[in-house]
This record gives C-alpha cells, sequence and structure tokens, in this order.
C-alpha cells in the first residue's frame, strides 16, 4: 500500500507522527476498502481523523473508487457515521474470533472526483 501510495500520515508541529491512513482497492470494481486510520489518543478530538478521513475519500476518488467499505470498530462507528457513512451490516473481526463489528460505506461524493 506504501509502494501504491495509499498510505497517508498526519504529523503534529513537531513532526511528530500523530495518524495514519491506508486505503486498498477491492476485488469488486470501483470499491476500496478503509484498511488502516488510527490517531494517536493525544490527538483524538483535534480534526486529524476528519482530515485524514476526507484525505482518503480524495485519494480514493482520484484512483478511480467510488465506495468506501469500512470495518469499523464499535467505538469508532458514530464517528464514520458523523462523516457520511451507513452501516450496512455487521462482518466477523479479523483480530478476535467470534467478534462481528459494524460494517459501514461511505459514497464518494462527486466533488472529491
Amino acid at each position: 500500500m506504501i509502494e501504491a501510495g495509499h498510505v497517508l500520515v498526519a504529523e503534529d508541529r513537531h513532526a511528530s507522527l500523530v495518524g495514519v491512513v491506508a486505503v486498498q482497492k477491492m476485488d469488486c470494481g470501483d470499491k476500496f476498502d478503509l484498511a488502516q486510520l488510527f490517531v494517536d489518543p493525544s490527538a483524538i478530538r483535534t480534526g486529524i481523523g476528519r482530515a485524514l478521513f476526507e484525505a482518503a475519500v480524495t485519494l480514493v476518488a482520484r484512483n478511480g473508487g467510488s465506495r468506501l467499505s469500512i470495518l469499523s470498530d464499535p467505538f469508532a462507528e458514530a464517528f464514520y457515521i458523523r462523516l457520511g457513512a451507513v452501516r450496512i451490516g455487521e462482518a466477523p473481526s479479523e483480530a478476535i474470533p467470534g467478534r462481528r463489528l459494524p460494517l459501514l460505506e461511505y459514497a464518494i461524493p462527486n466533488r472529491h472526483k
């Protein structure tokens, strides 16, 4: 994903890493997966998460994507919904057997294309 240019990072004013986002093209048409969105706890509620998400949306649009699939942590679901994502179901966690996670989808607006 790094070689493809699908990973973006956020730094604070001291050049310390405070967040990362990565997207990955899925096998089905023009859909991408939000493979990673992490914000350092010290930077939560500063706008870094929103900025990284918006940068990921722009990146997906520039690469021909029209939808972004998001397998969300349950505690982050409200964040993605506030940004315009819609819950479309649940999917199994890749990390914890038996755990189900919210599955969301974000339609890339035309303004990003």
